[in-house]
């Protein structure tokens, strides 16, 4: 009888504790995408961080969809999580998803998107993107010499650093009279669907300059479709990915603005672990990190998402 007692004492321990199967207290990682190389090397990062510390893992992704999101919250909260990691689905979407968590005794650290609503995550922690998108523009136009038609390709309209991103670059741009904008469309974030828009506005705008693409996926599908239209341009993307540097260095896109997604993960990890053990990180909830611009010159100074240690 006592045996069997102790066993539900540890049961309820475990339960309580946040404790996997395993005995190690579980940390959902949830980002967008697995195949994004963006939110890869977010995932990576933050899993390869919260293992060191002694932590199992589980990552997943909700392509963007809060439906989808809400499912695997929900999955957290059954399996005792002890925190979450999360590249959230939407600044309005998941709020519900984070108080969902937040009351069931899951401490929610949020990385690259912040949600519209301040007290019910213990952190959330984001690249500074009309920062980094205000670098990007500038070198744009420095290397537009300041004149001529370009195009811009936009990320997803429901995604705030889309939003974000632009108005940044806007900020710079619009104060420059002899820059033309010549198309502005939406290509989701993907790579195909900028290759088609550009090689359209290529086709349209003979005597387009310069591209400039709201992240890397787009850019350096732009790139392609320029290459596979015989021609050169100046396309500034914005990420860091490796694709991005690769192209840089080939002189095939000429910049990027470069979000620190690995040391974001890494930090919200960090914090996530001194907050389990001690009931505090010693931050404020809302962080920002600025980006930094990577150019031919700087370029091997960079690897994935991060600066070169």
């Amino acid at each position: 009888m006592l045996c069997v007692l102790a066993l539900v004492m540890v049961a309820l321990c475990n339960s309580a504790c946040g404790r996997h199967h395993n005995g190690k207290r579980l940390v959902v990682i949830l980002v967008p995408s697995q195949d994004n190389p963006y939110f890869k090397a977010e995932g990576d990062a933050a899993a390869a961080a919260a293992e060191a510390r002694g932590y199992a893992v589980r990552i997943d992704a909700h392509a963007d969809d809060a439906f989808r999101q809400d499912n695997l919250v929900d999955m957290a909260i059954a399996s005792n999580a002890a925190a979450l990691i999360l590249d959230n689905a939407g600044a309005d979407a998941s709020v519900s998803a984070v108080r969902r968590a937040t009351a069931a005794g899951i401490k929610c650290f949020l990385i690259d998107r912040e949600i519209n609503v301040s007290g019910i995550a213990v952190a959330q922690i984001v690249a500074d993107n009309f920062q980094g998108a205000v670098l990007g523009a500038k070198e744009f136009v420095r290397l537009m010499d300041g004149q001529g038609k370009y195009a811009e390709l936009l990320g997803k309209e429901s995604d705030t650093n889309a939003q974000i991103r632009t108005r940044g670059f806007h900020s710079v741009l619009d104060h420059s009279r002899s820059l033309i904008l010549a198309s502005a469309q939406s290509a989701n974030w993907s790579q195909s669907e900028a290759f088609s828009k550009t090689e359209t506005t290529l086709q349209a705008q003979g005597d387009l300059k310069g591209i400039l693409a709201g992240n890397d996926t787009m850019a350096v599908g732009a790139a392609a479709a320029v290459k596979a239209n015989g021609r050169s341009m100046i396309i500034v993307g914005f990420d860091g990915s490796p694709d991005a540097l690769e192209a840089i260095r080939s002189g095939e896109m000429q910049a990027t603005v470069l979000q620190p997604a690995a040391k974001i993960a890494k930090l919200a990890v960090a914090e996530m672990d001194k907050y389990l053990k001690t009931g505090a990180t010693g931050k404020p909830e809302r962080q920002v990190i600025p980006c930094e611009l990577v150019t031919k010159e700087n370029v091997d100074d960079y690897e994935v998402f991060s600066r070169k240690e």
